[in-house]
């Protein structure tokens, strides 16, 4: 089995998922007023490398829990059609590439899944590992995470537990790709055969330059 994951914000999409899926809720007074400066405040604590992502999805996510689940399922399908476009066409054609070569792939994203399986669909990428978000009995949001977030360490163990579900483990695996532009993503990087640094930030730029590991950028283009 060859292996190919793919990290989603500023690698696959020069831009945060998140961000402009904040924009596009506002735009429809689907979050409070206070809400823009609070997620600001929470891309910037990640940056830091100081994130607690639990907190942050409860803000994030919580937030959504007053919409009814059919409400909130239509703007997700609104939303799927406005970042089609968005997609660089960089990123269809490296996706494609592994797919063609027979590689099994898939988006590893810290994001909720709310927002990472949009774009998984618009990428072609069917398995989308990522942040699983919580339901009530109603079926609404209710901030909280299942499990661990899918980030830093436990984007590998996420990796790890889709491989046992398909009866596999990392020694079923010949070679391994994965595509980040975060030194959070480190311990997944330093798992697989064939790291790749995407956009690096500047602590995984000196550590892709120290470790002789490859560096991509892909930046806006038009999409395919």
């Amino acid at each position: 089995m060859q292996l190919a994951l793919f990290d989603l914000d500023h690698t696959l999409i020069p831009f945060d998922s998140g961000s402009v899926f904040t924009r596009f809720l506002a735009e429809r007074g689907a979050l409070p007023d206070s809400f823009a400066a609070q997620y600001l405040d929470y891309c910037q604590q990640y940056a830091a490398g100081r994130l607690d992502m639990v907190e942050m999805h409860r803000f994030t996510v919580g937030a959504l829990a007053v919409h009814a689940p059919r409400r909130l399922a239509g703007w997700l399908k609104e939303f799927e059609a406005l970042i089609a476009p968005l997609i660089p066409a960089a990123s269809h054609a490296l996706v494609r590439e592994h797919q063609a070569a027979g590689h099994v792939c898939a988006l590893v994203t810290a994001t909720t899944r709310l927002v990472a399986e949009p774009f998984g669909r618009v990428l072609g990428l069917a398995e989308v590992l990522c942040t699983e978000p919580a339901y009530d009995a109603r079926g609404h949001c209710t901030g909280e995470v299942i499990g661990e977030p899918c980030f830093r360490e436990h984007k590998r163990s996420h990796v790890q537990a889709w491989l046992a579900r398909r009866g596999l483990g990392w020694g079923d695996v010949q070679r391994s790709w994965f595509y980040s532009d975060s030194a959070n993503d480190l311990p997944l990087l330093l798992a697989v055969s064939d790291p790749v640094a995407v956009n690096p930030d500047a602590a995984l730029a000196a550590h892709a330059a120290e470790a002789g590991w490859p560096v991509r950028h892909i930046v806006a283009g038009p999409a395919q």
